[in-house]
């Protein structure tokens, strides 16, 4: 059977965090959404169905990534039987035991909320979801070419917008700690003896490579802490679960890691970290809070950057996102951060802002950032455009720091989004010419 992960009209909910990947590779829990469907289907023929400014950038991604299987991006041959999935959708244990359900049957369409979940179907069918799976009203256009239409709603996780992985990160990671690592004998080449873990010992699990410094204080009675190869936390560093840390990371002493963090690798975290996603290669090295927040690849927090993650009023947060006001439904929500932005010293981010890729900030934020765009409202300055040039060496100066080279996929792929943002930048007000401070 040949899988297509597909991406649908409503991923670009997900902006900015979308910009620079599809939305199967956002992370919630220890897996990307991708990484989940690897696991629990089994698949040796995968397309990747993305939005075509991602294609070359995908064809080169899928050569460095480490899994055993044929894989295209946005291929356009089917196989005789073919299951189409939805990248927003997530496979959580109450979503798989629905879909274990459905799967033994042909020739089935599963909707849910109106949106097509997963399409099992033979060449025919599939040859026309391959092209147009994306489109807005597909599933009235093949609901009378299946045989059984089927609707999960209410019983599958379909992540709709941003702030719904923040609400269901952090039962993921306990849920995933459970499935994959509960038991494993830890691996860590040094645990100091003045090392504190509170609760069962058996939700810790120290991968190869950790070393815990001393005075380091675990909790793990509200949930499990999975720490990463390699990595090192600092003396004097609180973590509390459910909490995961990837590889080759270093938790700053002293840093208070809270329940429902997420770090990705290769990462630098200190200060107050609280129910929010990081992705691999980003700083936050000094104090400040960032809570209820998801924060992408390649940023860099300086110091005593904190974002707002509830309102004065203790109701709940809305965000402007694609033009619409959305109420989140939730009373906590942070920011919203996409790839290599960069803030400077003591910058504050009100509730609920989304922030574009590669943005520059300063002072105090209260509305959204769009991408390539240098904010200083509050010290006075005219939000500016950032010179394309200068965002695309700012990436090369940074990812060499980590031992990497900017490829030239991804060089193309930085002035891709900077086109494809341009009217996000006019429409709010952005100016064009060398920023002035002062």
């Amino acid at each position: 059977m040949k899988i297509h992960v597909f991406e649908d009209s409503k991923a670009e909910n997900f902006l900015p965090l979308v910009y620079t990947r599809a939305v199967f590779d956002l992370r919630v829990g220890v897996k990307t959404l991708r990484e989940r469907i690897l696991t629990e289907l089994y698949c040796d023929d995968l397309n990747l169905l993305v939005r075509s400014y991602l294609k070359d950038y995908y064809k080169w991604r899928v050569e460095q990534e480490p899994y055993k299987l044929k894989t295209t991006v946005n291929d356009v041959s089917v196989a005789e039987n073919n299951l189409f999935v939805n990248g927003r959708l997530l496979l959580d244990e109450t979503t798989l035991y629905t879909l274990r359900k459905v799967f033994p049957k042909d020739n089935i369409v599963v909707i849910a909320d109106g949106d097509l979940v997963l399409a099992k179907v033979g060449r025919d069918l599939a040859e026309k979801l391959v092209t147009e799976v994306h489109k807005e009203n597909i599933i009235s256009e093949i609901k009378d070419k299946a045989r059984e239409v089927i609707d999960t709603t209410g019983k599958v996780t379909l992540l709709k917008w941003p702030w719904d992985i923040i609400k269901i990160n952090a039962e993921m990671i306990t849920e995933d700690y459970e499935k994959f690592f509960k038991g494993g004998a830890w691996e860590a080449d040094y645990v100091d003896d003045k090392v504190t873990v509170r609760g069962d010992p058996r939700k810790l699990y120290l991968a190869k490579g950790v070393e815990i410094e001393p005075f380091v204080y675990i909790d793990v009675r509200k949930g499990p802490v999975y720490i990463g190869e390699n990595t090192r936390v600092q003396a004097g560093a609180r973590i509390e679960g459910p909490t995961y840390i990837g590889k080759d990371t270093i938790i700053v002493g002293g840093a208070q890691i809270r329940e429902g963090s997420n770090v990705g690798d290769v990462c630098r975290v200190g200060g107050e970290l609280e129910e929010s996603v990081i992705h691999g290669y980003t700083n936050k090295y000094h104090f400040g809070f960032i809570g209820h927040a998801y924060v992408g690849e390649w940023v860099n927090l300086g110091a005593g950057t904190t974002n707002s993650d509830l309102k004065d009023t203790y109701g709940n947060v809305r965000v402007n996102i694609r033009g619409k006001r959305v109420d989140t439904g939730s009373k906590k929500v942070g920011s919203f951060i996409g790839d290599m932005t960069k803030t400077s010293i003591g910058v504050y981010i009100y509730t609920g802002k989304l922030i574009g890729v590669s943005a520059h900030l300063h002072g105090i934020v209260w509305e959204n950032v769009p991408s390539f765009t240098i904010y200083a409202k509050s010290l006075g300055a005219e939000a500016s455009e950032l010179f394309l040039d200068s965002a695309i060496e700012i990436q090369r100066r940074m990812v060499a720091r980590r031992g990497k080279t900017l490829s030239p996929v991804e060089e193309d792929l930085i002035r891709k989004v900077f086109e494809l943002t341009a009217e996000e930048r006019e429409e709010a007000g952005v100016k064009k010419g060398r920023f002035k401070l002062g």
